[in-house]
């Protein structure tokens, strides 16, 4: 579906600046979440370089927005697409993934937060190692002055990254990164479903 939704989006300036916008949105929603879950004293350099990254993503896709020719100044909802969904969206796979790892695994503090970090950014980084090829596709396709390539080359190298703390995390890594990458399923087809009202409307 996000297929089909792409090339409009890009051909309206107005709706491709709100996509950019709403693509630094969640960015910095998941770097915010990376730097919370960091425990003050035993914060590893990798968790360090993926959340600058992220921030830098934000902070790239916004300098993007110059290229639309549209000023988007804040993330308020008028400046995003499908706003209550995208927000929306990471929050509450943070919280599917806390329950299950409380009910499965029995977490709790630190230990939760520092699991709850590698599951979710790992499905958050399987979705980015597919989503933002298809834009880049799609940006190619309509000429656009818009790229996403550089960001694709770093997703490639978070996934790595988090299949390397997930190695070391659990000997069933697999099948817990497994449960996260269906709750972001559910939630990432929710999410397209209604950028497509939107666009439509």
């Amino acid at each position: 579906m996000l297929n089909k939704i792409l090339p409009t989006i890009i051909a309206d300036n107005e709706l491709h600046s709100r996509w950019l916008n709403t693509l630094s949105l969640m960015e910095n929603t998941g770097a915010r979440k990376i730097s919370a879950s960091e425990d003050p004293l035993t914060v590893t350099y990798i968790i360090l370089k993926h959340a600058a990254e992220e921030h830098r993503h934000a902070f790239y896709l916004k300098k993007q927005l110059e290229k639309t020719g549209v000023t988007l100044p804040t993330y308020a909802a008028e400046y995003l697409l499908a706003p209550g969904s995208s927000k929306y969206y990471l929050n509450q796979l943070d919280v599917d993934v806390c329950r299950y790892l409380k009910s499965e695994l029995n977490l709790k503090g630190a230990e939760l937060r520092f699991a709850a970090y590698l599951l979710v950014t790992y499905a958050i980084e399987v979705r980015a190692d597919e989503l933002y090829p298809i834009y880049q596709d799609a940006l190619d396709e309509a000429g656009s002055k818009v790229n996403v390539k550089s960001i694709i080359l770093e997703e490639e190298g978070h996934l790595e990254e988090m299949i390397n703390q997930l190695q070391h995390f659990s000997p069933q890594w697999e099948f817990h990164a497994q449960k996260a990458v269906e709750f972001e399923t559910k939630l990432f087809n929710q999410w397209v479903v209604q950028l497509g009202k939107e666009i439509t409307l």
